[in-house]
């Protein structure tokens, strides 16, 4: 479906902008096979954290059930999923609140 009037064009064009340039979260989750010590290693190597804070990030997700690990841009943020996801880590991305 072609947008005939350019303002129209203009304004989806700056939503999609809006919805890319959004911060977003990457979300860990916590799942009942992986040892936490694996899962903190999965966060040094994946986002280059010292074992400190990957281990914060990991105690986060074990009693709470999830931890932001991660926020920024989108694309990125999507990568990152997929890292993680390669790891059989389960990650999700949402929007980040401003």
């Amino acid at each position: 479906m072609a947008l005939a009037d350019p303002t129209e064009q203009t304004q989806v064009l700056e939503r999609v902008a809006d919805q890319v340039d959004l911060p977003w979260n990457v979300v860990a989750h916590n799942d009942p096979v992986n040892l936490m010590s694996y899962v903190t290693r999965v966060f040094q190597k994946v986002f280059g954290y010292s074992k400190e804070r990957a281990r914060k990030h990991m105690l986060e997700v074990h009693h709470r059930g999830r931890s932001v690990v991660w926020t920024g841009m989108r694309e990125p943020a999507e990568a990152y999923i997929q890292k993680l996801h390669g790891h059989l880590i389960l990650a999700t991305l949402e929007r980040a609140e401003r």
